[in-house]
């Protein structure tokens, strides 16, 4: 991988520790060409991981400055990671027009069901309890639900990354709600992976549940991967970063199954464009 990209980062706008600055300047320092910020954004609501309503503009005027500070060491763009819940936050476009960030990364984060909901990479005890209390223990169901929101947003919203693709998988390594192996499973990521097909954006690999300890593996699995190859949906590497060391956090491990699933090349966007280079396989981070 010869441009050297992260598009996840957060900072301590929303749940980042880090300021955007100490962001680019590590950065900076591990060779990175291009730093995107992509702050959660579910408004005009927000939960206390999310970024508030109230401090949007600032951080679009925070980012941008930066940018200009730092432009001749690094590219800085500024987008937002956009939740998706359907009734509640706002359209994707409406933030485009709103805020003219530089992109989007659309993500799904809530499952919903019968008037509540739950954080499908929440804490053990809340995955367990919202699958129990929003699907009567169904756990096929809640994933469905997952996807199934995952689909919609694909369909009806304008971004530029599909966030961490199969989120769902974070607690069930503990939890054992699902099997990754039955049919029923497979068909639901094939059939997200033909909408992210015909949507046109780009799937990243997410290394944030390998950074945070969550789960020994990334975002999406290997099978995913496969079948997002074979639907030629492109990819791109992110470590979801929360800090400053994360920010290339296992990204050897990102390209590797990059390459295990076929991939020759990564794309990665600048300058208003989607752009490709080839994958090296011997290049190390």
């Amino acid at each position: 991988m010869k441009m050297k990209t992260n598009y996840h980062t957060h900072t301590n706008f929303c749940d980042g520790k880090n300021s955007a600055e100490e962001m680019i300047l590590a950065a900076i320092e591990k060779n990175f060409s291009i730093l995107g910020f992509s702050s959660h954004s579910m408004f005009p609501h927000a939960a206390n991981w999310q970024m508030p309503a109230a401090r949007h503009e600032e951080y679009f005027e925070c980012v941008r400055s930066l940018a200009k500070k730092y432009s001749d060491k690094i590219k800085i763009y500024c987008g937002l990671e956009a939740d998706f819940v359907p009734n509640i936050s706002s359209d994707f476009a409406w933030q485009f027009e709103r805020f003219s960030p530089d992109y989007l990364i659309g993500s799904v984060h809530y499952i919903l069901g019968n008037g509540a909901f739950f954080t499908a990479d929440g804490p053990v005890q809340e995955v367990r309890e919202g699958i129990q209390r929003v699907f009567k223990g169904d756990g096929k169901k809640a994933v469905c639900e997952y996807f199934s929101l995952q689909r919609e947003m694909l369909r009806t919203q304008k971004f530029l990354i599909l966030g961490h693709a199969d989120v769902i998988r974070i607690r069930n390594g503990e939890l054992k709600f699902f099997d990754e192996g039955e049919r029923w499973y497979k068909k639901e990521l094939r059939a997200t992976a033909k909408e992210a097909a015909r949507s046109g954006v780009v799937v990243e690999i997410n290394t944030g549940g390998i950074a945070r300890g969550a789960i020994d593996d990334v975002y999406p699995s290997a099978e995913f991967l496969d079948i997002l190859h074979q639907e030629n949906v492109p990819i791109t590497f992110s470590s979801d970063a929360h800090s400053c060391d994360t920010l290339d956090f296992a990204f050897d491990r990102a390209q590797l199954a990059a390459i295990r699933a076929g991939y020759l090349e990564s794309a990665y966007f600048e300058d208003g464009e989607i752009k490709f280079c080839p994958l090296d396989g011997r290049l190390k981070f």
